[in-house]
C-alpha cells in the first residue's frame, strides 16, 4: 500500500536501521507480523539510560542547577513530562511499570483543584503543557483515572469561541516574564483567534482518549487546525509558516506530522480539505533513501529521521484504510 502513495519506498530503511524500537513498531503496525510483548523494549540499553537517572520522587532533573528550588521543581515537571514521553512513546512504556507510575505521581502532584497542571509557566495558566502531560498520562494507562476527567474538563473551560485554545498570557498581551512573576492569574480572552500551536498540541490529548475523541469539541478543534494548515500562527510563538516542516518525535509542538497523526485518530478522511494537500507535500518531501527531508528538532536523537519516517508511514496507513 505505502509503495503505491510515494515515490521511493518508505519501508526499506525502517528494516535496515539498528534500532530495535523502531524495528519492533515497524513489525506490529505497519507489516503487521508478530512482534511479540512491548516489555521486551523496557530491557533495551536506551531506555535502561534514561530510568537510570530517574530520582527517587519519580522525576527526572531539568538540567539547569542555578535556579531557586521552586524554580527547579516546576522545570523537573517539565523535564520529566519529557523523558516520561520518551518512555511511552518510543519504548511502550505504561502504567505496569513502577517506573511510570513514579513519574505520574510526581506529576500528578502539580495538579491543581482546578484541574490543570501549573508551574512551568509560574502561577499562570499552561493549557499546551498541562494538555501534553496529560496526553502522555493516558498513553500511560491512566485515560480512566478521575483526575483526568478533571484535566478535560479544565481544558474545555478555556476553550475560545472559535473551538480551538491559545495562552492566555498571549491573549491578554501582557509582558511574559511579568506575567510569570505575578500573583494575577490571566484568564483566556475566549472572543480573540485560537493559537494552531496549542490547538495542535491539546488535540493531540483528545486524539489519545477512547471517549473524548470521539466528541464534537474534538472534531470541531480538528476542522480548525486543518484549516491553519501552512499558514503562520496568530501569535508570536513559533509563529512562522515553516514551523509547519520543524518536526521531532515524540511530537512536542504543532507540526505537519503531529497534526496528521491527530486527525487520522479522529476519523477525519483524505477527502477533508487540505489533508490531501499535506499528503502531496509528503509525498514531495522524500528523498531517494526514502526517507524525509524536514528540519528535525531535539536531532540528539541520531534516528530520530527514522522514527519521523515510521509516523509517516504510519499516518499515512491508516488514511489510505479509510477510503
Amino acid at each position: 500500500m505505502l509503495l503505491d502513495i510515494f515515490n521511493y519506498d518508505p519501508i526499506e530503511p525502517l528494516k535496515i536501521v539498528n534500532n530495535s524500537a523502531i524495528k519492533y513498531f515497524l513489525n506490529r503496525d505497519i507489516l503487521e507480523k508478530e512482534a511479540g510483548s512491548i516489555e521486551k523494549l523496557w530491557n533495551i540499553p536506551e531506555a535502561l539510560s534514561i530510568l537510570k537517572i530517574q530520582r527517587n520522587d519519580g522525576s527526572w532533573e531539568y538540567p539547569p542547577k542555578n535556579i531557586n528550588k521552586k524554580v527547579q521543581q516546576n522545570y523537573n515537571q517539565l523535564e520529566t513530562y519529557r523523558q516520561m514521553g520518551i518512555l511511552v512513546e518510543k519504548y511502550g512504556f505504561n502504567n505496569k511499570n513502577v517506573a511510570i507510575q513514579k513519574a505520574a505521581d510526581f506529576l500528578f502532584n502539580f495538579q491543581t483543584a482546578e484541574g490543570d497542571f501549573r508551574g512551568i509557566y509560574g502561577k499562570q495558566y499552561s493549557p499546551n503543557y498541562s494538555a501534553g502531560i496529560t496526553e502522555i498520562l493516558i498513553k500511560a494507562g491512566y485515560e480512566s483515572d478521575p483526575r483526568i476527567e478533571k484535566s478535560f474538563n479544565w481544558l474545555l473551560s478555556l476553550r475560545h469561541d472559535d473551538g480551538g485554545w491559545a495562552i492566555p498570557i498571549r491573549t491578554n498581551n501582557a509582558d511574559w516574564l511579568s506575567a510569570e512573576n505575578s500573583d494575577n492569574i490571566l484568564k483566556p480572552i475566549k472572543t480573540k483567534p485560537s493559537s494552531h500551536l496549542v490547538t495542535g498540541i491539546i488535540l493531540r490529548t483528545f486524539a489519545a482518549h477512547p471517549y473524548y475523541k470521539t466528541s464534537q469539541e474534538a472534531k470541531k478543534a480538528g476542522e480548525l487546525l486543518a484549516s491553519r494548515f501552512f499558514i503562520a500562527d496568530k501569535y508570536p510563538d513559533r509563529r512562522s509558516k515553516d514551523y509547519w516542516f520543524k518536526v521531532s518525535f515524540p511530537f512536542w509542538f504543532t507540526d505537519i506530522i503531529s497534526s496528521l497523526d491527530s486527525l487520522v485518530k479522529l476519523d477525519f478522511d483524505i477527502s477533508y480539505p487540505n489533508i490531501q494537500k499535506a499528503i502531496e507535500i509528503l509525498k514531495n518531501r522524500q528523498i531517494e533513501s526514502g526517507l524525509w527531508d524536514f528540519k528535525l528538532l531535539k536531532s540528539k536523537d541520531k534516528d530520530l529521521i527514522y522514527w519521523i519516517s515510521l509516523k509517516i508511514c504510519m499516518i499515512s496507513k491508516k488514511f489510505f484504510r479509510k477510503e
